[in-house]
């Protein structure tokens, strides 16, 4: 597949109610990166994932998918020109990556991540 999915978060009003919910559901297993304010999933086979406070005061929680691409800010910039609202431009993660988040056309939210590459 040329562009997974890679990881998905969520955002919650309530780390600690969702870690215990989809723990106990799912099996999941959870570590908090407190220096991060995050929570990593592991679901074992599959696309990980991770979940924070959600940081849009007031904003229903919500499930974001990220999509692995070679170049965050080149392909924001294409989905920009397709129709697509960029709601968070690139954003670098240090010593991990880079992200943007965008809405499509139809409002559907999703984010576009990149690896760090190693020198």
């Amino acid at each position: 597949m040329a562009n997974p999915f890679v990881h998905v978060e969520l955002m919650t009003n309530d780390v600690e109610a969702s870690k215990s919910f989809y723990k106990s559901i799912f099996d999941w297993k959870t570590e908090d990166m407190p220096e991060l304010g995050y929570t990593m999933i592991e679901v074992g086979e599959g696309t990980g994932g991770g979940m924070l406070k959600n940081p849009m005061p007031g904003a229903p929680p919500s499930w974001l998918p990220y999509v692995h691409v070679s170049d965050v800010g080149a392909t924001t910039k294409r989905a920009q020109e397709l129709g697509a609202k960029v709601i968070k431009e690139r954003t670098e993660v240090p010593g991990m990556g880079f992200f943007s988040i965008l809405a499509d056309p139809q409002g559907a939210v999703f984010a576009l991540w990149e690896m760090k590459r190693k020198k």
